[in-house]
This record gives structure tokens, C-alpha cells and sequence, in this order.
């Protein structure tokens, strides 16, 4: 089964305020019935690139077995560690980038790849905010959690990222 999953995440007052992510994911049934679910939530005390990547974590932890994804995401940040192969690279080096600095959010970049184990995952980057239907839900859902009232905790020490 092909699962497409669109993404975004807004943070305001990056790197220290509220933010969220958006999550559209799409699959057409054997009887050619397209069905979709959205995903969303905010947080109190956070960063736009941990918003990315929870958009996408969020959706592969939806998924209750194995498919081939398609990613569509508009942060270059996401899609570029996979399709560039710098997640490989980090790994090698024990989570460190050039210049033997620590790579932010480790944490999140391992939870994405435990979420991302069981399926043939496709990263495919899109233009942010250039009229493309789901990329444009995913964030009106991510704006509309990081404004929301009933705010999570924090998503981790933005200090730490």
C-alpha cells in the first residue's frame, strides 16, 4: 500500500515559543476510494526544525503496518538528511556533524528512524507556501496548533537543540 504523507511545522517566536506541526496522510483504498487523516499538535516551548520532524514522525507512527511512503515535505532540513545521506553520516560519527559538533535534535532524528524502520520511506521536498493543496493544509493545521490554547508541554529543551 502507498501512504503519502504531507508535513509542516511552524514555530512563533522561534527558537524558544510555541509551536506545531501539521500532518495530511493519504492512501487510495483497492476500490480507488481516496482516504485521508490529519494530524496535529502544539506545543508550548519549541523550535521549527523539531515541528518538521514531529510532523513526521507523527505521521509514520500513524501507519499499523509496513507500506511504502511517500514524505512530501517543504523543509530542506528533513528531507535533505535523508536524500543527501547526512543522517548516515551522523550515525558514523556518533551523532556528530562537521567540525565534531553535536547534531540538534538527536533525539528526534532517532525516534524518526525507529518510526521509519518498518516502511520503504521516499523523501520528496515541495516549495512551502506555493499553492500546493496539502502542503498548504499542513500548515494552516500547524499554525492553527502552535496558536492554539491547549498547548503540550514541551517538546523537549529548545536551549538543547
Amino acid at each position: 500500500m502507498l501512504v503519502k504523507i504531507y508535513t509542516d511545522g511552524a514555530a512563533r517566536g522561534n527558537p524558544d515559543g510555541p509551536g506545531g506541526y501539521g500532518t495530511v496522510l493519504e492512501y487510495i483504498d483497492t476500490k480507488g476510494n481516496l482516504h485521508t487523516r490529519e494530524l496535529s499538535k502544539g506545543y508550548r516551548r519549541t523550535t521549527n526544525n523539531r515541528m518538521e520532524l514531529m510532523a513526521v514522525i507523527a505521521g509514520l507512527e500513524a501507519l499499523n503496518r509496513p507500506c511504502q511512503v511517500q514524505v512530501y515535505s517543504d523543509s530542506k532540513y528533513v528531507v535533505d538528511a535523508f536524500n543527501q545521506h547526512w543522517i548516515d553520516g551522523w550515525i558514523k560519527k556518533g551523532w556528530k556533524r562537521g567540525k565534531n559538533e553535536p547534531v540538534k535534535n538527536p533525539d528526534l532524528w532517532k525516534r524518526l528512524l525507529e518510526a521509519k524502520a518498518p516502511h520503504q520511506v521516499e523523501f520528496i521536498w515541495v516549495k512551502g507556501h506555493d499553492g500546493h493543496p496539502q502542503n498548504e493544509r499542513c500548515d494552516t493545521l500547524a499554525t492553527q496548533a502552535a496558536d492554539g490554547e491547549e498547548l503540550a508541554e514541551d517538546e523537549g529543551n529548545p536551549t538543547e537543540m
